[in-house]
């Protein structure tokens, strides 16, 4: 039986599908260095990680940014003029902390490292993607990146991104990003990887 393409077609999230995009998105991160090192504990790690994407989405992200999802992934975009906004207030950065616990202070240095670091011209951010590892090979990824990157073609933007997973970096140079810039998270964590992608002209444009 064939399966129906259609589960892997980005449709625009709301906050009803919150719980869908957190059990997603913490297995999509249960391996990735930075999470790893934000919620180092195996036996409690989805469970933050629920708790963290359930955050960020329903109290900043659904709010102020682009997010689309598939029947097995999720993707945050930031268009410029949202930038300014899609930032944590401080209830949220508060409820963050009491999530990470004793990681919050790395979580904090992550973040002020990264905000050093975020490029001045206009972009389209990608603030997170991930798939299901359970549907993975299935085009759910690659789906969302495609969609968010043509926005970004449309308004004749780049686009970036972070990565601390480094076999993340060729499906991403796939898409035409490009690593930029190599950082090395404070209080030896793991390395970041900021990715750039200029903008292409839309098809039959």
């Amino acid at each position: 039986m064939t399966r129906m393409s259609i589960t892997s077609t980005p449709k625009t999230a709301t906050i009803d599908d919150a719980p869908l995009i957190s059990r997603t998105l913490a297995r999509a991160f249960d391996d990735d260095p930075m999470m790893r090192w934000f919620f180092p504990g195996d036996a409690s790690r989805e469970a933050g990680l629920g708790r963290y994407f359930t955050t960020i989405f329903t109290r900043q992200y659904v709010h102020h940014s682009v997010c689309e999802r598939t029947e097995a992934a999720a993707a945050f975009w930031v268009p410029p003029e949202a930038q300014a906004k899609a930032v944590p207030d401080a209830e949220t950065i508060q409820e963050l902390q009491n999530i990470l616990g004793d990681r919050a202070p790395q979580f904090r240095d992550t973040v002020e490292t990264a905000a050093q670091h975020t490029p001045q011209e206009p972009h389209w951010y990608l603030a997170v993607i991930g798939a299901d590892p359970a549907a993975q090979g299935q085009g759910h990824g690659a789906a969302l990146l495609r969609s968010g990157l043509a926005k970004a073609d449309a308004a004749g933007l780049p686009a970036c991104l972070e990565s601390s997973k480094p076999s993340n970096l060729p499906f991403y140079e796939h898409f035409g990003f490009t690593v930029r810039e190599e950082l090395r998270l404070p209080g030896n964590g793991p390395v970041l990887w900021a990715m750039w992608r200029e903008p292409r002209r839309p098809a039959g444009a």
